[in-house]
């Protein structure tokens, strides 16, 4: 079949999906709602496999299709297209695969949902967003993927709308969104000015030219290069949750567990890293804007794998650990190993959803409970969720065997992003050594939280009892009386709302953690395989001698940017990011397993550490006093001082009450008394010829 046919169907069958389900999935029903969206998505699915692998063997060469104008105005043009390449081949498949699976998936989490039809639309649109973006072939329909997939994101994280802290975290996500979408809009805005364009066909090939061009202001010269790509990168930050953006995404675990998977593991977050590696023609002339990105990565990777450490919610804990991948992401990018990044990003993909949504199957089990300080002596309920959450925690701490070159998908991926950092120090980039130094830490910092979750989760006594499961679903069930009480009953944890009475053993014996049924359990299993088999099937393509084969030019290196070359480098390099995951799991081990209890006593003490770690740096506090608390404290000011005082008291309000005060007065003189007029009549005769005699003598 012709590759853009193949295409055309990938990019609007998640749309057509979406509208039937969204506009009728009311007359329709749940079952054919999901089942349309679900079949559009696995279509798109095992389609992007197929162009995948005509581009990865059998020769597919890139190629833009035009559909149709979209914005002609001026130089001003844009088309609506799909522009397949390495980059867009690759992204076809992780965002399809992972969506594809996050709906089958969510048949069995939401079965009991009333809101099916309006969830699985949104999914739909979600992908369909996602995909516009990917494909985009100028900065105009890059643009609506990008602001399509943040409406996206505020309707899923606010979907049980009944939850104030749904609606607080939707909102929340949409604002810092726009902070960074701000910077993205002027980043486009510069690269039109400067360069006249914003189709990447015509813009890629003048960067050269034009990177020397500065801009004169105030009395001092910016480079625009370095001006365009560090403005775009605010943009990737918002998306991406980096550092001084990252606030809204642990809020965004108030949406259902598949939601969450879809966002972290192949959606939005990834938009970001994606958009830097796409621009890679003008970051490699962006110095500046290129240590930022490094800067701002490892900052994010320590920043978000320090408060993994000390976090109960086994969602939140993997969400802060998403933060953490991602900054490995952004320094890959920033020392200018772009193919190490994306591979990460393919790989991270795999592994991530797999947690999430093995940690959606075990909050299942718990009865919607997400503190995992009451979980415990959970594998032999849930063997299946163990093994796979066991499988994702292995390849997202890197383990592997140096030298055989055998490993999990995160031992291929992460590994060579640390080796590429210390290329970029050895070729004489301090940041270079600067992004090695906290991705080894981080390593290290990775392993511990992530295997504090398995340990916590499955290992050790039970924490909790079927009285307290009984109680849980006992409430679940009588909150299921009002077809929305459910979602307003706990506003702090996620509602999984499948369930089998019968698999419960409510009626029949204790409540005890069961396995969540086929449609979450196969899922899970397919993201397995990827997350054992990713890193070694793909290493060759992404980063190893094939590579150049592979982007076929979709990823720009200049000249001097030998970061993926192979370097002279000390025998420690290639050890170092095992030692380090092998130590935080030996810690690990050592507190949740060894000395089970041990870590909640630290806790209990409440130190400096802890509680800096606890609260996240206190960037929410922060935030609170110098953004809304100033932003209220001008507003008020305004308001009360400026509108009501100033404006309306010397405007509106005050010439009434002056014409109310005069009329006031005058009523008085209005006695309705004889004599009182004849008096003033008098009065007035008396003035009037007081005048006329004043008048005669001058």
């Amino acid at each position: 079949m012709d590759a853009k046919l193949l295409v055309t169907i990938i990019l609007y069958g998640p749309l057509l999906g979406a509208v039937m389900a969204g506009l009728f999935g009311r007359r329709i029903g749940n079952v054919a709602s999901q089942t349309v969206t679900t079949g559009f998505l696995m279509l798109s699915a095992v389609l992007s496999w197929v162009v995948f692998s005509q581009w990865t063997w059998g020769g597919l060469e890139p190629f833009t299709n035009v559909y149709a104008p979209f914005i002609h105005v001026g130089n001003f043009i844009s088309n609506w297209s799909f522009r397949l390449d390495g980059l867009s081949a690759v992204m076809l498949v992780v965002v399809t695969t992972v969506s594809s699976l996050v709906h089958l998936y969510s048949w069995g989490y939401m079965a009991d949902d009333p809101s099916k039809p309006r969830f699985f639309a949104y999914l739909s649109l979600f992908t369909f967003a996602m995909l516009s973006l990917i494909s985009a072939a100028d900065f105009m329909q890059l643009f609506f993927g990008w602001e399509g997939v943040g409406l996206a994101s505020y309707l899923l994280i606010g979907f049980w709308y009944h939850k104030p802290t749904a609606n607080a975290a939707a909102i929340k996500a949409f604002v810092v969104n726009r902070v960074g979408d701000f910077g993205f809009a002027l980043g486009i805005m510069t690269v039109f000015w400067s360069l006249g364009s914003i189709q990447f066909a015509e813009i890629f090939p003048k960067v050269a030219a034009h990177a020397g061009d500065t801009w004169m202001f105030a009395g001092q010269g910016w480079r625009l290069m370095d001006l365009a790509c560090a403005l775009l990168f605010v943009g990737a930050m918002g998306k991406s949750a980096q550092f001084f953006l990252h606030t809204w995404l642990p809020d965004a675990m108030e949406g259902p567990t598949p939601v969450s998977a879809l966002i972290h593991a192949a959606t939005m977050v990834t938009a970001g890293v994606y958009m830097v590696c796409l621009l890679s023609p003008m970051f490699e002339y962006a110095p500046v804007a290129k240590d930022i990105v490094v800067g701002i990565g490892a900052i994010t990777a320590l920043f978000a794998a320090t408060v993994g450490l000390v976090q109960n919610d086994i969602k939140r804990v993997i969400a802060y650990s998403t933060c953490s991948q991602l900054g490995y992401m952004f320094m890959a990018a920033g020392v200018g190993a772009y193919q190490a990044s994306m591979f990460h990003l393919f790989t991270h993909a795999f592994f991530k959803a797999l947690l999430f949504l093995g940690a959606g199957s075990v909050i299942h089990a718990m009865a919607h409970e997400q503190d995992m300080r009451r979980y415990g002596n959970l594998a032999k309920y849930l063997p299946v969720t163990f093994a796979v959450m066991t499988i994702g925690t292995i390849a997202i701490t890197g383990l592997g065997i140096p030298g055989l070159e055998w490993g999990f998908a995160g031992f291929y991926s992460k590994d060579s992003i640390i080796h590429a950092a210390y290329a970029a120090g050895s070729a004489g980039n301090p940041m270079g050594y600067f992004a090695f130094v906290i991705g080894v830490f981080v390593a290290g910092l990775t392993a511990f939280y992530s295997w504090r979750v398995a340990f916590f989760t499955f290992n050790g006594h039970a924490r909790w009892t079927s009285e307290d499961l009984e109680h849980h679903w006992h409430n679940r069930d009588h909150a299921h009386g009002d077809d929305h009480a459910s979602h307003a009953e706990d506003e702090s944890h996620d509602e999984p709302l499948a369930d089998d009475d019968h698999a419960h053993g409510r009626g029949h014996g204790p409540v005890l953690p069961h396995e969540s049924p086929w449609t979450m359990r196969l899922p899970l299993i397919l993201l397995a395989i990827g997350a054992i088999a990713a890193g070694f099937l793909f290493a060759g393509k992404f980063i190893g001698a094939e590579h150049l084969a592979f982007w076929k030019g979709a990823i720009f290196t200049a000249p001097g940017n030998h970061v993926l070359a192979e370097v002279e480098a000390p025998w420690w390099l290639d050890q170092s990011p095992l030692i380090a995951a092998v130590i935080g799991l030996a810690v690990a081990a050592y507190v949740y397993i060894l000395h089970e209890g041990l870590g909640a006593k630290w806790a209990a003490n409440k130190g400096p550490l802890y509680l800096f770690f606890y609260n996240k740096w206190f960037f929410d506090e922060l935030y609170d006093a110098t953004f809304v608390r100033a932003a209220k404290f001008l507003g008020d000011l305004f308001w009360k001082g400026g509108d009501q005082k100033l404006i309306d008291g010397l405007g509106p309000d005050g010439v009434s009450a002056v014409s109310m005060e005069i009329g006031k007065g005058a009523g008085r003189l209005q006695s309705g008394f004889l004599y009182h007029y004849a008096f003033v009549m008098l009065l007035g005769v008396a003035a009037i010829l007081s005048y006329a005699l004043w008048a005669w003598n001058a």
